[in-house]
């Protein structure tokens, strides 16, 4: 099993910048596949970037493509979610999820997923 916690969200204002952390507990981060989704209140929880096991392939929404980029680090047993030129409907709380099969975009695939880290966008 792996136990993930989230860090770095904030308030920031429009074309700000944040990072995203995302620690993992256990031996074997390495072999799970990596993800952040977010949460607006009222809103379905949407797919923002994924990474593969190995880090050579990353996904991202198509709302985020081209400003946010998810990186990892395994000796750190960390993945990191970049987000840049940051607009209000980014505002959301985001949250990262681990799978060891699984690395697309459907949230209700991966098995663990940390607590959430709000971020809040201002205009």
């Amino acid at each position: 099993q792996v136990q993930l916690v989230e860090s770095g969200g904030g308030l920031v204002q429009a074309g700000g910048s944040l990072r995203l952390s995302c620690a993992a507990s256990g031996r074997t981060f390495s072999t799970y596949a990596m993800g952040w989704f977010r949460q607006a209140p009222g809103k379905e929880r949407e797919f923002v970037a994924t990474l593969s096991l190995g880090g050579g392939s990353a996904y991202y929404g198509d709302s985020v493509k081209g400003r946010f980029t998810i990186s990892r680090d395994n000796a750190k047993k960390t993945v990191y979610l970049q987000m840049n030129s940051l607009k209000p409907e980014d505002t959301a709380v985001y949250y990262c999820a681990a799978d060891r099969a699984y690395s697309g975009k459907n949230w209700y695939e991966y098995d663990y997923w940390g607590q959430g880290t709000q971020v809040t966008v201002s205009s």
